[in-house]
């Protein structure tokens, strides 16, 4: 097979990295990968697994990005990829479009993933155009029956995102070297309870209720500082400014640690004693947490989207009503003391399994007829 994916950008965020991995499975297994974005720092990962990326500005979200629907057409023409999957609303617009002006017996079959709890609109309904759609978890598969009664069920197929044991093995210890320069860089940390938020700064994620959550332990006498491992966009740096003055308000100020952007998150869930997954909105997967379970570690989080699935099957010692912060803080204060943790990974949530069964749409779609 010759798979064409498209999405926004390679720089950061489960999107990118599905995007690599089922690239990589592809080569692996003798295929031809092609990645259309407009760059990033993850192109170079990805040609090294033996992928080709083409560079074209499909990313913003605004109609001069329509403009690429003729230099998208001419390149599907040209390559003859045999599936054309999208990533991303705004370079799904294009590709569908593109898509759509190649005559229906020589243009490639067209798969689609949901990512996301999208807005509900014509916009976002892009994400339902494929001849066959990806749901990321059984919420996201519901969120899409519900608002887009027109994607048949049989059309939908639920692949949650994965997690490889071998890169993520249960007990990891980060090596002595990189625990010494932790060490060295985080002098604040030694000998306190350390929680840890990991994701992009952004309104939605929870990071206000981890400030309260580390107020509130303090406030119990648990010697807890908080870690927030996630870059700032440079439009949300309003935001940013706001969480440090809330943590100034509750007297936390010096027990929170902002790391920003860190390529080695697995090393920092090893060593921090709870992750948490904060979200006021559903996470469609949330990924990250998973990662986290792998590694042994507790994880507390609200009880919904992805994460729920993920905690119920896993750990449903983590779960907690969404939003009701005084539960959030009796549970991660029993996680701190207790030792329980998480039960294995099941299949269905490795990568190896999430690879598997995006290639079997890919042959399953190819050998069906066309509509």
């Amino acid at each position: 097979m010759k798979v064409l994916q498209i999405l926004p950008e390679l720089n950061s965020g489960g999107v990118e990295r599905g995007t690599l991995e089922v690239a990589r499975r592809l080569v692996a297994d003798g295929h031809e990968a092609v990645v259309v974005s407009n760059g990033g720092r993850m192109v170079a990962e990805l040609e090294r697994r033996g992928a080709r990326h083409v560079q074209m500005p499909v990313h913003r979200k605004r109609l001069g990005t329509l403009l690429q629907v003729g230099r998208l057409r001419r390149l599907l023409e040209a390559e003859r990829p045999d599936v054309l999957h999208i990533r991303s609303r705004a370079p799904g617009w294009v590709a569908w479009l593109a898509w759509r002006k190649i005559p229906a017996a020589t243009r490639p079959r067209l798969v689609s993933t949901v990512h996301g709890f999208y807005s509900v609109n014509v916009y976002s309904a892009v994400m339902t155009r494929g001849e066959r759609v990806i749901a990321v978890s059984e919420s996201v598969r519901d969120y899409v029956l519900k608002n887009y009664p027109r994607v048949a069920p049989e059309r939908l197929t639920v692949i949650h995102r994965g997690v490889a044991p071998e890169e993520f093995p249960r007990g990891f210890t980060p090596d002595a070297a990189w625990l010494a320069r932790w060490r060295e860089e985080r002098p604040e940390l030694a000998g306190r309870k350390t929680i840890l938020l990991p994701g992009r700064i952004t309104r939605w994620k929870g990071h206000e209720d981890l400030l309260r959550l580390i107020a509130g332990l303090r406030a119990a006498g648990v010697d807890a500082h908080g870690v927030v491992a996630g870059e700032t966009h440079a439009h949300k740096r309003a935001f940013d400014d706001e969480l440090r003055g809330l943590a100034a308000t509750l007297g936390v100020a010096e027990r929170v640690s902002w790391l920003g952007h860190r390529a080695d998150v697995r090393e920092v869930m090893a060593v921090c004693d709870v992750t948490c997954s904060l979200s006021r909105e559903p996470e469609a997967f949330g990924r990250v947490s998973l990662e986290a379970l792998a590694l042994g570690r507790p994880v507390v989080g609200y009880d919904h989207g992805g994460v729920a699935e993920q905690l119920r099957a896993v750990f449903p010692a983590g779960c907690v009503a969404t939003g009701d912060e005084a539960a959030l803080l009796d549970r991660t204060r029993a996680l701190l003391a207790g030792s329980a943790g998480p039960g294995p990974i099941p299949r269905e949530f490795t990568l190896d399994a999430m690879c598997g069964a995006t290639l079997a749409v890919y042959r399953d779609l190819l050998a069906s007829p066309r509509g």
